[in-house]
């Protein structure tokens, strides 16, 4: 059964939005978690591939692993980016699945929808695109992606069986989802499932 959180939701939000406007806006600024390239090659992404992508597109990825790991993504698929950030993920996606396929980043941090819609542009993948949002309420159709992916979001969330809900909701029947999130293993108390400082960092 899963325990509420007591938290100001709209709050804890606003909180997490800004901390990921800095990594949006000042990446070098310094976090309590790793970003950009040497967070990439620490989390085994093919360097090769990554070295080709322009210093926007990379500076501000601040994901926890690789969901490319899981396998790697068809020609012609759609892909949902569930809490996209700057687009680092999603542009290496659409570079998998080609001028057939298509990426739909979601996020709900303005200042990372901006630059990833500026990184699309820069590296000319008009087959993705960025949309506003939420985990909980995603706005893309019913039956529609065939594979979800997303990076050290989930556990941002404070809903979690809603936002995993919504993304089996987009998936068509016999899609997939590589996720790559933080699990603990313990459970956590009351007092630090409801501090938005640990939730931010």
């Amino acid at each position: 059964m899963a325990q509420m959180i007591k938290i100001d939701r709209a709050q804890l939000r606003a909180a997490i939005q800004h901390e990921y406007d800095e990594v949006a806006s000042t990446p070098d600024k310094g976090f309590h978690f790793h970003v950009g390239r040497p967070l990439a090659e620490k989390l085994d992404y093919p360097m090769d591939q990554v070295d080709r992508l322009p210093d926007s597109v990379v500076e501000s990825f601040a994901g926890v692993g690789n969901p490319f790991a899981l396998g790697e993504l068809k020609p012609g698929e759609v892909v949902a980016d569930l809490g996209s950030g700057a687009g680092f993920d999603s542009i290496l996606a659409m570079r998998q699945v080609g001028p057939t396929g298509r990426v739909i980043g979601v996020d709900m941090t303005p200042s990372m929808l901006e630059k990833a819609r500026g990184n699309a542009e820069l590296t000319g993948h008009n087959q993705v695109e960025f949309r506003e949002g939420l985990l909980e309420d995603l706005p893309i159709a019913d039956d529609s992606v065939d594979v979800v992916i997303s990076n050290g979001v989930f556990n941002l969330t404070p809903d979690k069986e809603q936002a995993l809900a919504e993304a089996f909701r987009i998936l068509k029947p016999g899609g997939r989802m590589q996720i790559a999130d933080i699990i603990v293993e313990r459970d956590v108390g009351d007092d630090a499932r409801n501090d938005i400082d640990l939730w931010t960092g």
